[in-house]
């Protein structure tokens, strides 16, 4: 890597560093292993920098490797993944309270945990960065079909463990 594609790889991880962290944090549930996946994308990114065709799909590239890498992670751990849970009431909270809301996060993410990571990734995907099903699709390197199965498999459970009207265009 010469010292100008240095430059321009330090102004990246200096711009998208903290996105890209939000977006591996909503998919582990884990800030620290959130960090290792960012880390580990970034510094095989660098090590391709120079490669690239085009450095303007950089995040794309960095993207990719988070999901993938969360995937790969949880597939070699699934079998001590097994938790207990509470029962979920069947109404949802008030949420007039600040605290409710708070709680009422923390409801979401725990769900979002308990989905599987191919679901987990399409729902992050579409209601956190607001992506389109062919975004996911390449994203994922996946159909538009399957995003749309493992989406509404993902809303199906989530309303069932959330216990709320969670809608198919919902903002998170």
């Amino acid at each position: 890597m010469d010292i100008e594609d240095e430059r321009r790889f330090r102004e990246f991880v200096g711009a998208r560093s903290k996105a890209l962290l939000q977006t591996a944090y909503l998919l582990t549930g884990d800030w620290e292993h959130s960090r290792d996946l960012v880390q580990s994308a970034l510094a095989g990114l660098a090590r391709r920098w120079g490669q690239l065709a085009e450095p303007g799909r950089a995040e794309a590239y960095a993207r990719k490797a988070i999901y993938h890498a969360h995937v790969d992670r949880t597939r070699r751990l699934s079998w001590r993944r097994e938790r207990t849970t509470a029962t979920v009431p069947d109404t949802p909270a008030d949420l007039s309270d600040p605290a409710d809301l708070v709680a009422s996060r923390q409801d979401v993410i725990a769900a979002l945990r308990k989905l599987p990571p191919g679901q987990r990734a399409v729902v992050v995907l579409r209601y956190f960065e607001d992506r389109t099903d062919e975004d996911i699709a390449e994203v994922l390197g996946i159909s538009t079909g399957t995003v749309r199965s493992q989406r509404f498999k993902a809303l199906k459970a989530l309303r069932v463990t959330v216990g709320s009207d969670l809608k198919e265009e919902t903002a998170w």
